[in-house]
């Protein structure tokens, strides 16, 4: 295994933590800005409608996968461009 790879692994991992924290925070924020109450429903909530948890469970899902994705894409070309190694 190359050693950029090795090396990229606990800094993926701390990228990933900081990608949730930021979904989170951001989802959030628009949950808020929408007109929503201040916190979005769980799945259990009862006093909560069918559409209004799917519309929170997939703005949430969007949000963070987008928000990965960005985070891990700017880790990975950082790596690439100090050890001209790609890491996977």
């Amino acid at each position: 295994m190359n050693t950029a790879k090795v090396a990229y692994k606990p800094v993926g991992m701390a990228l990933g933590a900081a990608s949730g924290a930021m979904s989170g925070a951001l989802f959030k924020r628009i949950w808020k800005v929408t007109g929503h109450d201040e916190d979005a429903p769980g799945a259990t909530d009862q006093d909560r409608g069918w559409r209004e948890i799917l519309l929170a469970a997939a703005l949430q899902g969007a949000i963070f996968a987008a928000v990965k994705a960005a985070v891990d894409r700017s880790g990975a070309t950082t790596v690439h461009r100090l050890t001209g190694t790609w890491p996977s």
